[in-house]
């Protein structure tokens, strides 16, 4: 056996026992949420299939002819959650009914996507499968809306939190580690606090007395750091990502060729967020940055958004997970295409921290927006590990005492995320609906950074081997990473 195969059986142990533990549970009954469950999931695949040649679209059509069927299981899950008493938030019901609501009607993605098709020049017996299928998306997503708002919304509970047996395996499942959920609890507390102070002092550098609202409000205000429109801000993204690829693939890591094209996209959906899609097997479909632009936001500011191209790009999820794709000789393909967000939203923080320490966030604006940003994901900890698990609000949180509520989470972001109040309610609306994933950015930053000390401990200063490494066994749980490159 070597490193790969070591990481490969503890990775099928660890995920098995955890598939296990999540069935007794009954997750699969509870399975929906505003962002990751099969809701989006049986629409998201659409912006990654190819669309090229007549076949593609073959294939676009067999896929829109049978998302009705995978519908009316999902359906069925969901009932039978119902049925058992275990049926999700009554929130999440309501928000993905009406998320669910905008893929119903005469004109809907699925029919833009077949009208796309028929631009493209298909036979007519295609085009025609299309648009048949197309009708058969739309009329499953308007069926999934009246079991949600008629089925599950009248047994789903008010109350956000799902308490710590389930909390406990979603952060297991999440970070691919068990943590003592009551010290990370503790921690966040404390780490938002040291966050808020770095953000304060970096606001003098900015503007010199000022608060550190008083300084975002002035960089709003300075022209030359805002964006006016989507093309901009696509444009913005991709010369960014374009410099950082080719700059650090010079001095501070080894990027192959293939994965040098990284595509900057805004995404066709305007539900909030940013994410990033790997490249296929081939790199035929490059890796590609997502920028789901809320309706009506139409302005963007590069000193806060500077930071997430590095997290999203190189060297953060396009570096981790292109290399994965790229090394096909030693990973399997299980372990080149699966996913543990502590490992890789923790890479992605890791990574923005290293930019900083590599002088690509120099200016006082820049370095704002990073903090603006890893405030944000404390801030998460803290509030996440709270409404799920029922803890005592801080003091310093000013939302009086008591234990947290899904309410309290509303109140409480807002402090500490400097976005727009769409933007800010989606995300409240994704933590309360998908326990333990939040958290598991900044705590898998904090196991990364962890292991890193430890291992300099070891084997010296030498960052570059400790990150070659790390990123060549792929995606793994931090348990299991820790357990090879430390044995």
């Amino acid at each position: 056996q070597d490193d790969v195969d070591v990481v490969t059986q503890a990775e099928l142990v660890r995920t098995l026992e955890l598939a296990a533990d999540q069935h007794a549970l009954g997750l699969w009954q509870r399975d929906l949420n505003v962002i990751a469950s099969p809701v989006q999931d049986l629409r998201d695949v659409f912006d990654l299939v190819p669309t090229e040649t007549e076949d593609d679209w073959s294939a676009v059509a067999r896929r829109l002819e049978n998302l009705p069927g995978a519908m009316a299981g999902y359906v069925e899950s969901l009932r039978a959650g119902v049925r058992a008493g275990n049926p999700p938030a009554l929130r999440q019901v309501r928000e993905v009914a009406a998320q669910a609501g905008k893929l119903v009607g005469s004109r809907t993605f699925f029919t833009d996507l077949a009208d796309q098709g028929r631009a493209a020049g298909v036979p007519s017996r295609l085009a025609a499968a299309l648009d048949a299928g197309a009708v058969g998306a739309a009329e499953a997503y308007s069926g999934l809306v009246q079991v949600l708002l008629d089925e599950v919304a009248p047994h789903a509970p008010e109350e956000d939190g799902v308490g710590r047996d389930i909390y406990a395996v979603a952060s297991r499942g999440f970070i691919g580690s068990t943590i003592d959920l009551d010290e990370t609890y503790a921690w966040g507390v404390e780490e938002l606090g040291r966050m808020v102070a770095e953000q304060e002092a970096v606001a003098q550098e900015v503007l010199p007395g000022a608060t550190v609202a008083e300084a975002i409000a002035h960089l709003e205000q300075d022209p030359a750091r805002r964006l006016h429109g989507t093309d901009a801000l696509q444009a913005w993204m991709q010369d960014v990502s374009d410099r950082a690829v080719e700059e650090l693939g010079r001095t501070h890591f080894d990027i192959p060729e293939r994965m040098r094209r990284l595509e900057c996209r805004i995404a066709p959906t305007q539900e909030g967020g940013i994410y990033y899609t790997g490249p296929s097997e081939d790199f035929s479909r490059p890796g590609r940055m997502w920028w789901s632009v809320p309706e009506g936001e139409t302005e963007f500011d590069t000193w806060r958004e500077l930071t997430t191209v590095y997290h999203e790009g190189v060297p953060g999820h396009h570096l981790q997970i292109g290399l994965a794709t790229h090394h096909s000789d030693l990973l399997n393909g299980w372990r080149r295409t699966i996913w543990n967000s502590g490992h890789g939203e923790g890479w992605a923080l890791y990574a923005e921290r290293l930019m900083a320490d590599l002088g690509y966030l120099d200016d006082p604006a820049d370095r704002l927006g990073m903090l603006d940003g890893q405030r944000m994901r404390a801030a998460r900890v803290v509030l996440d590990l709270g409404v799920h698990l029922g803890l005592e609000k801080p003091a310093s949180a000013g939302l009086g005492t008591g234990p947290w509520s899904g309410e309290d989470a509303f109140a409480f972001m807002p402090q500490h995320v400097n976005m727009s109040d769409a933007f800010v309610r989606f995300e409240v609306n994704r933590y309360l609906g998908w326990p333990g994933q939040a958290p598991s950015y900044k705590v898998g930053q904090r196991l990364w950074e962890d292991l890193r000390d430890d291992w300099v401990a070891v084997h010296g200063d030498d960052l570059r081997t400790f990150h070659r490494d790390a990123l060549r066994l792929g995606t793994a749980g931090m348990a299991t990473i820790r357990q090879v490159l430390l044995p």
